[in-house]
């Protein structure tokens, strides 16, 4: 990955179906591989937004963000690097109860780590942990070690700017007051 840099692009359109196909072919074209892709509703009704991180440099990625942005359904398209932003991901691990009772450096790494025990059944015991990649994947590989996953999965990056608000936000009141001029006229 000589060169590269870990991006982060937010991305946001109507809720149209086949919009995330296009936005991924963008991708699959510049043959750049997505690391993490996470959908949901924005803070703006209407709007969803799409949280992507792809290994690129800057040239690409400029390029594969005025691509997107050309799609008719992107209403904003932006790429942001780490240090702009707030993220955050999930991991889940699903855990042999009778290993995790068994040995309690299980319970001593779950808690050093600052994960959280979510269920705890006969069976199992799921474990969730809120933070950054390298910490999710941390606790994987420590609770890997004691043989006691039998699940285990991790969240795309949700990431919000540092910014007040949305950035597509202020890309909207633009883009209303330029309608209202244009109706005045």
């Amino acid at each position: 990955m000589e060169g590269k840099k870990l991006y982060t692009l937010l991305v946001y359109s109507e809720n149209i179906a086949g919009i995330l196909n296009q936005i991924t072919a963008v991708f699959t074209r510049r043959q750049v591989n997505i690391e993490s892709l996470n959908v949901s509703a924005s803070s703006i009704p209407g709007l969803h937004k799409y949280t992507i991180t792809a290994w690129s440099d800057e040239d690409q990625i400029v390029k594969i963000t005025k691509q997107i942005e050309k799609k008719i359904d992107v209403v904003k398209a932006k790429y942001y690097t780490d240090d702009e932003l707030f993220f955050r991901e999930t991991g889940l691990y699903k855990l042999s109860t009778s290993t995790v009772l068994e040995n309690p450096d299980i319970s001593r790494t779950i808690r050093k780590h600052g994960a959280s025990i979510v269920e705890v059944n006969p069976t199992y015991v799921i474990v969730m942990l809120n933070g950054m990649t390298e910490e999710v994947m941390s606790l994987f590989h420590a609770l890997n070690d004691y043989g006691c996953v039998f699940q285990y999965t991790r969240s795309g990056r949700i990431a919000v700017t540092r910014s007040k608000q949305e950035e597509v936000s202020t890309y909207l009141e633009e883009r209303e007051k330029g309608r209202l001029a244009g109706v005045e006229a």
